[in-house]
């Protein structure tokens, strides 16, 4: 196995990243189902649930600009033979991925009234404490934080958060198994083993 790429699997780095990332997500979502359904508000339960989630979404953040690096440098392997639809069908369904893998932690990030206790380690100010918040939403949109949160936590809650993350990782994985059990391609292999 190497590191790299090759015309006919992932690399061990690219592997790790995927799944890495998925591990994050949903320990962002646990994190955050724990938080909602077995703490109650302002106990140290729900404050650390919350710290947890914050933690894990900036770590989303981190790891995917990790992954869009490596793959501008780093060539995919070549898609499996199908057909016109199923191509353009996988072609916009990672970049749709990839989109909502940015929106959600960044939306998650300026639309949260908490620091974020990194994992317990450091502190990252929040979004309205920062020189961005003030130029760009007080000086620029001439909105108050409230405002602003209102609509972020909208499309970072109910639209990303609650659905179509879920819609999203749901198709991703039928997609995979629909290669691996329907097609029997290697695309599903392409990012686990290197078995032929």
């Amino acid at each position: 196995m190497t590191l790299k790429n090759t015309d006919t699997d992932y690399g061990t780095i690219a592997k790790w990243i995927h799944w890495i990332t998925a591990i994050l997500f949903l320990a962002a979502y646990m994190s955050v189902y724990y938080r909602q359904w077995f703490t109650e508000v302002k106990t140290p339960e729900n404050w650390t649930a919350l710290q947890l989630h914050l933690s894990f979404g900036v770590s989303i953040m981190v790891i995917v600009l990790l992954r869009v690096l490596w793959r501008t440098l780093n060539k995919p392997p070549a898609p499996e033979p199908g057909t016109r639809v199923e191509q353009l069908a996988a072609r916009v369904g990672h970049h749709v991925l990839y989109a909502i893998m940015i929106l959600a932690p960044v939306t998650g990030y300026i639309g949260t009234g908490a620091n974020t206790e990194f994992f317990f380690l450091l502190e990252i100010p929040k979004f309205e404490d920062t020189a961005l918040f003030h130029y760009f939403v007080i000086d620029g949109l001439g909105l108050t934080f409230k405002e602003f949160e209102k609509p972020i936590d909208f499309i970072h809650k109910d639209i990303l958060g609650a659905w179509l993350i879920w819609l999203l990782i749901a198709g991703h994985a039928g997609a995979a198994f629909f290669h691996h059990y329907m097609k029997k391609d290697r695309t599903l292999k392409k990012m686990t083993s290197s078995a032929p």
